[in-house]
C-alpha cells in the first residue's frame, strides 16, 4: 500500500488517483501509525513551506518521516512536498525543512524576460544510473508550477536538472528517497512513468 500524505495542502485527489490508474493501492491519510504503515510513502503538496511544515509538525508527521528514512522506506516528495525535505526555506522569512535532504529552497531570481512562478512544459536532463527515471528518455518534458527552487549541499543527490534561465535542480535521489519539483501525476504519460517507477523501488 502507498500511503499519500494528508497535512491539508495538496493535490492528493489526482496524486492517488495517477497510482490507481497505474494499478496501485493507495490511502490518502494524516495518521502517522498508518503512515509508518505502508509499503510506500508519498509526500505532496501546493502552497506556502511555512504553513505546510507547521501543519507537518502539528500533527506529528516531521517524526514519521524521520522515522521512515531510517528505515528506509521508499518515499516520493512532489513539489512543495520535494521542498519540504530540505533543510530550510526563504520563503515569506527563513523557516525550517524537515532536513531530509541537507540544502536550501531559495525564490528563483531570473531576467526579466522569464516568468516567475515557472509553469509549463520544460525538459530535463537525466543523470545516468536514477532508478525514478529508468527507461524515459533523456530531455523528456514534465509539467512545473514554482516560485521557489532548491540548492541541495550535496549535488551527488541530483538526479535531474531543468534551464529555466538558470539551471534548477528539478529530482532528487538518496537512498530510497526520491523527489521531483514538477508534478508527474500531471505530466501525462511520461509522468506516470516516473510514478511506476517510484512503485518498483
Amino acid at each position: 500500500m502507498i500511503a499519500i500524505i494528508d497535512y491539508g495542502m495538496g493535490n492528493l485527489a489526482s496524486v492517488s488517483n495517477a497510482f490507481a490508474k497505474l494499478g496501485f493501492d493507495t490511502k490518502i491519510t494524516q495518521d502517522p501509525e498508518q503512515i509508518l504503515a505502508a509499503d510506500r510513502v508519498v509526500l505532496p503538496g501546493v502552497g506556502a513551506f511555512a504553513d505546510a511544515i507547521k501543519n507537518i509538525r502539528n500533527l506529528g508527521i516531521d517524526q514519521a518521516i524521520t522515522e521512515l528514512i531510517k528505515r528506509k522506506t521508499p518515499m516520493l516528495g512532489i513539489c512543495l512536498g520535494y521542498q519540504l525535505l530540505f533543510s530550510e526555506s526563504d520563503e515569506d522569512g527563513v523557516h525550517k525543512g524537515l532536513d531530509v535532504i541537507k540544502g536550501r529552497v531559495e525564490k528563483i531570481q531570473l531576467p526579466s524576460s522569464f516568468k516567475v512562478p515557472h509553469m509549463g512544459w520544460n525538459n530535463i536532463d537525466i543523470k545516468p544510473d536514477s532508478k525514478l527515471f529508468a527507461g524515459i528518455p533523456q530531455h523528456s518534458y514534465f509539467y512545473f508550477v514554482h516560485s521557489y527552487h532548491t540548492i541541495p549541499e550535496d549535488n551527488s543527490v541530483m538526479t535531474a536538472t531543468t534551464d529555466y534561465g538558470i539551471k534548477i535542480v528539478c529530482a532528487i535521489e538518496q537512498g530510497n528517497l526520491a523527489a521531483t519539483q514538477f508534478h508527474p501525476e500531471k505530466s501525462s504519460d511520461i509522468g506516470l512513468k516516473v510514478l511506476k517507477n517510484f512503485g518498483a523501488m
